[in-house]
């Protein structure tokens, strides 16, 4: 018997989005066996391929973020791009797109276009705020739906201003919305029979995507009338969780809430009778107290060095780490044995890593993703498949159609 797949093989997926938010639903697809196909316009002047880091002229994020999919070039704007694209689209189960509201309408590829040419075609619309209200047609990035969604506000020092991290959150955090989103069009899809099968539009706004991830934040503001803001890297709803400073200058962050592991913690500090204190005997009453204890614990880490903290708390079993960066993490004995990270083999730079396919299906080998393509690198075999003939592409690419 062959070994399975992994669940979205047979899957063709169409992806003409630009930079980071809607290609990363595209590339998780991948990942989880679709045949994606990246379609890009005959420049190849995607604003990712100009993202830091570039090595030697190679543009890494690229490489990275489009992994996995076949490379054509279309310019879907002028009449004969227009006509290849609809042809292609007949072949394909999902579009991925994250044009401003409208852009697609404009160019004559509206749904209705799209759906007389294939009626099972899922869409996924990725925009800054979604197809409707009156910022529908604003442009937006990773940092502007971070900010908008009320991320960014909690993020910073209290007395110091809003932050983001270096790196697009807002796009990744997209992406995985947008990943699932397909998914689950696709199952609603085909547990139809197929004369049934119809595809659905879906409108995903990156904002709102952030906004997804605060669950509790406009409860918080109705009944208690309180605004979360920040609290540095300490958390305000338990407590201690903190990030704590050890005697040899390392980084630690350390968790313990719950009561069987604030007691655990606080027998690895030598001082048991905090448990029973009644500043500290119930979470309520730590957060209540958390500057308090944040500094009873943050004296007793910075008594220690990384080594000697660790083997107290690891002996009472008290969640904690060091804070990794990525060397760190490449390292880490655990990651290497579950092989957290690939190697892609790339013709200009030799091999690349990059994270492993996540979730892992038991029993089953993930794809071995390629590294993102050069434009228009598969244009002879996908055109191929709507009958165009070869000798056809060099006339195309001459009136930059493709």
């Amino acid at each position: 018997m062959q070994p399975r797949g992994y669940p979205l093989q047979g899957i063709r997926i169409l992806d003409m989005a630009t930079v980071l938010a809607a290609p990363f639903a595209a590339t998780l697809c991948g990942d989880m066996g679709a045949e994606v196909v990246k379609l890009e316009l005959p420049a190849g002047n995607d604003t990712l391929r100009g993202l830091a880091p570039v090595h030697e002229g190679q543009a890494l994020f690229w490489k990275t973020a489009n992994r996995g999919k076949k490379g054509i070039s279309l310019d879907v704007r002028k009449p004969e791009g227009r006509e290849l694209f609809l042809r292609l689209v007949e072949g394909f189960d999902v579009l991925v797109e994250n044009f401003r509201t409208g852009t697609l309408d404009g160019w004559g590829l509206d749904l209705a276009t799209l759906h007389a040419r294939n009626p099972r075609l899922i869409v996924l619309r990725v925009t800054g705020f979604g197809q409707t209200g009156p910022y529908a047609r604003r442009p937006g990035f990773a940092r502007i739906f971070e900010a908008m969604s009320g991320f960014a506000h909690l993020t910073g020092e209290p007395d110091g201003p809003p932050q983001h991290m270096n790196y697009p959150l807002g796009d990744a955090i997209t992406g995985l919305f947008g990943a699932f989103a397909i998914a689950t069009a696709l199952a609603e899809r085909n547990a139809q029979p197929r004369e049934r099968q119809k595809g659905v539009e879906i409108d995903l706004a990156a904002t709102e995507a952030m906004l997804r991830l605060l669950d509790p934040l406009a409860a918080e503001y109705r009944f208690t009338g309180v605004a979360r803001g920040r609290t540095g890297s300490r958390a305000g709803y338990t407590a201690p969780s903190n990030v704590y400073r050890t005697a040899d200058g390392e980084w630690i962050t350390l968790v313990g809430s719950g009561e069987a592991i604030f007691r655990r913690l606080c027998k690895a500090m030598g001082r048991e009778e905090l448990a029973e204190d009644p500043r500290f005997d119930s979470n309520v009453h730590r957060t209540e107290n958390m500057e308090l204890l944040d500094t009873l614990v943050a004296q007793w880490c910075a008594s220690l060095d990384l080594a000697a903290l660790s083997a107290r708390l690891d002996g009472e079993e008290v969640p904690f780490t060091k804070v990794y960066s990525i060397v760190d993490v490449q390292a880490d004995r655990h990651f290497r044995e579950r092989g957290a990270f690939i190697e892609m083999n790339d013709p200009q730079l030799g091999a690349i890593p990059a994270p492993a396919v996540v979730p892992r299906f038991v029993g089953r080998t993930p794809p071995d993703p390629a590294v993102g393509p050069p434009t228009g690198q598969d244009n002879e075999a996908v055109f191929a498949e709507i009958d165009l003939p070869a000798s056809d592409l060099p006339g195309l690419r001459a009136r930059r159609v493709i």
